[in-house]
C-alpha cells in the first residue's frame, strides 16, 4: 500500500509546519514489522508535552514528525497481529511496548526495554524517545499492535463519544495515574497544580476517584474559570499571599492530603513575579501544602537536558528541591511516564459508560491539520483548550 499522506513537523523553536511525509510501512528499519498495523489517523492531539519541544525546550531535532496522542482506524495488519482487525477504532497509548520485557510484563509500559536503544521507555514522535514517526500525520504505523492498541467496542459509539475517548492516549490516563500515585480516595482533599489539560484531567479523575474537595492552582485566569466549571475550587497564584493562607479559606485548614504536579519544568514562581521560571517551584510547593505522610504525583514532565533553561544547573535537569522538607514530612513522590495500559480501558468504560465528560472538562476543540500550526500558537499562549486534530475531516463530519 502506497499513497500520500501529511503531517506536522517541527522545523525549529516556535515553528511547526504540515508537510508531505512518506506513507508509513510495517517495517523497523530494514525488516518488517508483522507485529504492527497502519492506521487512518482518525483523530490525534496536541500536548503540552509537544509544545516543550516546540518552544526549543528540548534537544529535538528540527524534522521530527510530532504527535503521540493517537486514535485511529485500522486499515492494514502485518501477518502476526491475530486480535486486531482491518476496520476497528483504536486508541494508542503513547507509550510504545514491547509486552515481552520485564518492565512491560509487570506493567510497567512507560519504561519498555525493548523499543528504544537509548534509554528504557518510547513515544510517538518525541525527542529522544526511540525515533518513531509521530502521530499527527493522516496516517501512522503502530507496532506490537495486539498488545498495545485499545480497541473500542462498538464503532458507532466509538465515533459518537470520540472527543472524550481521543482522551484516552495519554491525558486521562495521565492525570488518573497523578492522582492514583498521590493517594487520592474518597474523602480526600486535594491539590492539582496547572490547569492546563493534564491538570484539568487529573482534576477530573480526582473527583472520579470520590475527591471530597479538588483545589486547581494555576496563573491564567481562563483555565481557572475552566477548573471551575466542573466544580473545582481555584487558587489564582499570580498572588503573593501564600498558598497555604489561601487554602486556609476552603478547607478550614492549611494542608491538603494529597498534591499532583502537572505542570512540569517549566515552571514560574508563584506571586506578581511569575514571569521568572524557578523549575522546582511546584514541587517545593506541593511538598509545603501536602501533610506530612501524605503522597505527591509527578506527571508534569521533567527533563534531563533544557537548552533553554535559565541557569546553567537547569540546563541538565538539575533542580533546587527542598527535599528536606519532604524528607521532614514523610513525604512519597512518584514520578515519571504514565503506564497508559494500566488505566485506560477502565477510563474508556467510564466515558462509554457516561461516567465522566473528560472532553468538556478539558475544553475541546477540534481543528483540521492544516490548522495545526493556529493550535500550537493559540496553546503556547494559554489558551483554556486542549486541541484535537481531526486530518481527515471525520469528527467534523
Amino acid at each position: 500500500m502506497s499513497q500520500a499522506n501529511r503531517g506536522v513537523v517541527y522545523m525549529g523553536p516556535g515553528k511547526v509546519e504540515v508537510q508531505s511525509i512518506p506513507f508509513p510501512e510495517l517495517a523497523l528499519g530494514k525488516r518488517k514489522c508483522q507485529h504492527g498495523v497502519i492506521l487512518k489517523v482518525m483523530t490525534t492531539n496536541i500536548c503540552g508535552s509537544d509544545q516543550h519541544m516546540v518552544r526549543g525546550r528540548t534537544t529535538a531535532p528540527e524534522g521530527l514528525v510530532l504527535g503521540h496522542e493517537i486514535t485511529g482506524e485500522v486499515i492494514e495488519c502485518g501477518r502476526d497481529v491475530e486480535f486486531i482487525k482491518v476496520g476497528d477504532i483504536v486508541s494508542v497509548p503513547f507509550n510504545i511496548a514491547c509486552g515481552r520485557c520485564r518492565n512491560c510484563k509487570e506493567g510497567r509500559t512507560g519504561i519498555c526495554l525493548n523499543v528504544n536503544p537509548s534509554r528504557p521507555g518510547a513515544a510517538y514522535g518525541y525527542v529522544d524517545m526511540g525515533g518513531w514517526v509521530g502521530g499527527q500525520t493522516e496516517y501512522v504505523m503502530a507496532p506490537y499492535a495486539d498488545f498495545n492498541l485499545l480497541k473500542f467496542p462498538d464503532r458507532e459509539q466509538a465515533i459518537e463519544k470520540i472527543q472524550d475517548l481521543t482522551l484516552l492516549s495519554d491525558i486521562f490516563p495521565t492525570g488518573y495515574h497523578g492522582c492514583v500515585t498521590a493517594g487520592v480516595g474518597p474523602g480526600s482533599t486535594v491539590y492539582i497544580a496547572g490547569a492546563g489539560p493534564v491538570g484539568l484531567a487529573a482534576a477530573v479523575s480526582a473527583q472520579l476517584l470520590g475527591a471530597a474537595c479538588v483545589i486547581v492552582g494555576d496563573m491564567i485566569p481562563e483555565r481557572l474559570e475552566q477548573a471551575r466549571s466542573f466544580g473545582c475550587e481555584t487558587l489564582d497564584l499570580r498572588q503573593d499571599t501564600p498558598m497555604a493562607d489561601m487554602l486556609e479559606p476552603i478547607l478550614g485548614e492549611r494542608e491538603v492530603d494529597a498534591a499532583v504536579d502537572a505542570v512540569g519544568f517549566e515552571a514560574r514562581c508563584h506571586g506578581h513575579d511569575h514571569s521568572h521560571e524557578q523549575p522546582a517551584a511546584v514541587l517545593n510547593a506541593c511538598m509545603d501544602v501536602t501533610r506530612a505522610g501524605g503522597q505527591i504525583g509527578i506527571p508534569g514532565l521533567y527533563v534531563t537536558e533544557d537548552p533553554g533553561a535559565e541557569s546553567k544547573a537547569a540546563k541538565h535537569g538539575n533542580l533546587s528541591m527542598r527535599l528536606g522538607l519532604g524528607w521532614a514530612k514523610s513525604h512519597s513522590f512518584h514520578t515519571g511516564q504514565c503506564p497508559v495500559m494500566k488505566y485506560h480501558r477502565q477510563l474508556m468504560q467510564a466515558i462509554l459508560f457516561d461516567k465522566v465528560r473528560i472532553a468538556d472538562a478539558v475544553n475541546v476543540e477540534v481543528i483540521s491539520l492544516d490548522d495545526a500550526p493556529r493550535g500550537y500558537a493559540d496553546f503556547d499562549g494559554g489558551a483554556a483548550k486542549k486541541f484535537v486534530l481531526d486530518p481527515h475531516g471525520s469528527v467534523t463530519a
